[in-house]
């Protein structure tokens, strides 16, 4: 494991002793870095409101120290999620020729459709991207049979998921009822990718670079190749994939509206040799012209200055995009959310 940036204090001790007490906890300590939260009780009623209670003090605790967790029982059927991932393999098995059929559609707020990484970009991959079924935005294939079918469930699937997951957070930040989803309805610019890593070679193992999300919260499911790697306590842990585990990392818009009470979570794709690694991302966005800064309640209403300069969102996807397009020679150089810090110096 490498080192990477922000080092935090462990806090998964103060529930261990506890979860030993539980006949059913919502955290699992399953690989001893990632916590993984039982969000069964919002499907059910039994003990339903202390149980909410205590997995909304545990995702505040997450996304405050590190910005990531894994979810089970999200409301995902776990056959979808496999026949998902089956096609999604299927399909990046043909041909350059045939998945070149899926052009990129350019009047897209991004380019919907396949793609692959240009040859100067450090990223290794190749993916097919997709937004809402309604907005008319998507070229899906028609081969694999039922791919477009299990795309589009999958994805009302992973919307519903994350209006769930924005509701926990805005109970956990004090927030007035239903404030995030007032404030961030429009689903139009949420998109989901279907993603292929070509497997390492000797020269080179990054899939993507160590990057954090510019949306607000991202959920991720992995092949059993693995990859992914969060940054925890100064140091890159992997992710190790299990069925059903959903992985969660809160993105920079979060960042900003909280003022940086949330952190946005670092992370990369590390490619493993000899094999190909596949996976979903689901971005739970902002619509483009949404202005977005550190909201009132983090800043003047506690009597804290703001950390950011509001933005639009469209401006600050369109800097990001960039950074893809016409890559730095250094990868510090790239913009992030720093580009909108405000200098306490």
């Amino acid at each position: 494991m490498g080192f990477c940036p922000e080092a935090t204090t462990d806090w998964f001790q103060i529930y261990n002793g506890e979860s030993k007490k539980q006949k059913s906890s919502p955290i699992v300590m399953a690989n001893l870095a990632i916590p993984t939260i039982d969000l069964s009780p919002f499907f059910n009623n039994e003990d339903a409101e202390n149980s909410k209670k205590r997995v909304k003090e545990i995702i505040r605790q997450a996304c405050s120290e590190y910005g990531f967790f894994q979810i089970v029982n999200h409301g995902v059927p776990l056959d979808l999620l496999s026949r998902a991932m089956e096609l999604s393999k299927a399909f990046f098995r043909f041909s350059d020729e045939e998945k070149l059929e899926c052009n990129p559609n350019a009047g897209a707020p991004l380019l919907a459709g396949y793609s692959k990484q240009p040859e100067i970009s450090p990223d290794k991959n190749e993916y097919i991207l997709m937004f809402p079924p309604e907005t008319g935005f998507n070229i899906l294939p028609s081969n694999p049979p039922d791919f477009r079918e299990a795309m589009e469930e999958l994805f009302s699937y992973f919307t519903k998921a994350g209006q769930l997951v924005e509701s926990i957070m805005n109970d956990s930040l004090g927030l007035p009822e239903n404030f995030l989803k007032e404030y961030n309805n429009d689903r139009s610019w949420d998109f989901m990718v279907a993603m292929h890593y070509f497997p390492a070679t000797e020269s080179e193992n990054n899939g993507i670079t160590p990057h954090e999300d510019g949306n607000t919260v991202t959920f991720v499911v992995q092949d059993e190749a693995g990859g992914l790697e969060v940054c925890k306590n100064g140091e890159w842990i992997p992710v190790i994939p299990e069925l059903g585990k959903i992985v969660v990392n809160l993105g920079d818009s979060i960042q900003v509206m909280t003022n940086k009470k949330f952190k946005s979570a670092t992370h990369r794709v590390v490619r493993p040799k000899g094999r190909s690694r596949h996976s979903f991302a689901f971005f739970y966005n902002i619509q483009g012209d949404k202005w977005v800064e550190p909201l009132p309640q983090f800043t003047k209403e506690i009597g804290e200055t703001a950390k950011y300069r509001g933005f639009f969102y469209k401006d600050y996807q369109a800097l990001r995009m960039r950074n893809k397009t016409h890559p730095s020679a250094r990868p510090e150089d790239a913009i992030n959310i720093t580009h909108y810090e405000i200098s306490t110096s």
